[in-house]
């Protein structure tokens, strides 16, 4: 057995009201890859914030043992000091530097104010092809892509040289062929003897990466066993806490007349001249019906959605008819006036006011709606808040807590609820479950099997091929802008999807 580099005895750690961890344990050895997993909520990240020393000692009870010592840490300086690296999700860079500006910010090489720009560049270079990233150590940070700019982190994480690393959902912004290179390196870096924690909601790379696997639910550690051992059912059901029958609700069901019909629908490409980012496309959505839209990064499938609810608005041309009459959409007040709601993908910029609680998040887009004269009727709204609030089981002490405070799945329940308290006849939702824990993603498929059998009309964005086959009646996919294709029920398979895409 490889020796032990980092242990976490009894580590506990409480909130005002909320004990996020109860006495949890791990251990990682040399050379490993340790997955982690749980529902959101389930506290992976309060636990990786303690080891990182984003909460100071005192914050906490336990201890922390890195190569045989105890360790105390007041600070994440004090973490990277004993060879820690946090790689996290949310990516925060300096937009308008260069790629190894960021990659070196706390380690520029030179003398002085005077930076050694040529070995900058060169040191920089070979981080990047280590992790097998192609882009110019100079090139400004702003025109990197989401994927790319998840690899760069990366890049500044190791950068510092250290023997311990996690990762903290790394792939959310990845694209197939960047996972890849991802499980490659994370693959190196084993055989270097690098020791990893690997946080994933993406099980198919829990069981291609990790050695071991982890589980933690409700604060607790649970069981952690070699990842061969792990079989998926069991693996979700040590996770969740219960067993799992069916993780895609599906009700078949008869679809009514058109909802919405789109009809050559075409946006410009952003930044590339005389390039449409959609290009004439159109589609029917019947009443009652899931349609689900499939294809690859940058396909156009988020601006469709986007350039019909009248979020994308410059350049756009569109004939859009809800119900067989002709609208005319040219903002989101427009759409939301025609009975369209838009759970959208960036839900922490898009989907909430995140200075704002529970209560007002529901009932934001809903307010015109609610009884009272000069004020809102707060007994009124607190009743259909809390009517929404229940049956999406948004897991929160009360409505007054606030969105930002949230897990993930928990802040996309808010998301949806305040649509559902507006009560759409059609529903946009764009990767509805990115990021979110295998227990949610199951109740949000349930909730959707729900919506359109009382008759809402949902199209559904989704880059998870299982999710996108399994809960659509009927999955259009785009190719570079344009439809290439239409699959019914009988006929959603991966290889066709992949084949249009």
């Amino acid at each position: 057995m490889a020796e032990v580099v980092l242990e976490m005895k009894n580590i506990t750690k409480e909130f005002p009201g909320v004990k996020a961890l109860n006495n949890v344990n791990i251990d990682l050895r040399k050379g490993e890859v340790l997955g982690i997993v749980g529902e959101n909520g389930a506290g992976k990240s309060t636990l990786m914030k303690v080891l990182s020393g984003t909460y100071s000692h005192d914050q906490y009870t336990g201890e922390i043992w890195v190569d045989g010592k105890k360790q105390q840490f007041s600070s994440v300086a004090d973490g990277r000091n004993a060879g820690i690296c946090m790689i996290y999700q949310e990516v925060s860079v300096m937009f308008d530097s260069s790629v190894a500006e960021n990659v070196f910010v706390n380690n520029l090489p030179g003398k002085g104010l005077f930076v050694d720009y040529p070995k900058l560049y060169a040191d920089t270079q070979v981080l990047l092809d280590r992790v097998g990233l192609a882009v110019d150590p100079k090139t400004i940070v702003r025109k990197l892509n989401a994927g790319q700019l998840q690899l760069m982190s990366i890049v500044r994480g190791i950068a510092a040289n250290p023997h311990i690393l996690v990762f903290d959902e790394p792939s959310t912004a990845l694209t197939d062929s960047e996972v890849d290179l991802l499980m490659d390196f994370l693959d190196r870096l084993r055989k270097d003897g690098v020791s990893c924690i690997y946080i994933s909601h993406k099980l198919e790379e829990i069981y291609r990466i990790c050695d071991r696997v982890t589980v933690i639910r409700d604060g607790q550690t649970i069981a952690t066993r070699d990842a061969e051992d792990w079989n998926e059912a069991d693996l979700i059901e040590n996770m969740i806490g219960r067993k799992v029958e069916n993780m895609y609700t599906k009700t078949p069901r008869e679809f009514g007349e058109p909802v919405l019909e789109v009809e050559d629908l075409v946006v410009p490409h952003p930044t590339i001249k005389n390039r449409n980012i959609v290009d004439h496309t159109s589609f029917k959505l019947r009443k009652g019906e899931i349609l689900g839209i499939g294809g690859l990064v940058g396909a156009g499938r988020s601006e469709t959605l986007e350039a019909i609810f009248g979020k994308t608005t410059e350049g756009v041309s569109k004939k859009v008819k809800i119900h067989g009459k002709e609208v005319t959409i040219n903002t989101p007040q427009d759409a939301i006036k025609a009975g369209i709601g838009f759970a959208t993908e960036e839900r922490k910029l898009t989907g909430f006011v995140d200075t704002m609680d529970i209560m007002y998040n529901i009932s934001l887009a809903s307010l015109d709606d609610i009884p009272g004269k000069l004020f809102v009727d707060t007994k009124a709204e607190t009743e259909e808040v809390m009517k929404h609030f229940e049956r999406l089981r948004v897991k929160a002490p009360s409505l007054h807590q606030m969105v930002v405070n949230l897990s993930g799945g928990n802040q996309q329940k808010v998301i949806l609820a305040k649509w559902l308290m507006k009560n759409p006849d059609i529903l946009f939702i764009d990767e509805p479950t990115k990021g979110i824990d295998v227990g949610t993603k199951s109740e949000f498929y349930k909730i959707l099997d729900e919506l359109a059998n009382e008759g809402v009309s949902i199209v559904m964005v989704s880059s998870d091929m299982p999710e996108l086959i399994s809960v659509s009646d009927r999955v259009i996919v785009m190719c570079e802008g344009k439809i290439t294709g239409e699959l019914d029920k009988g006929e959603l398979t991966q290889a066709n999807v992949m084949r249009l895409a």
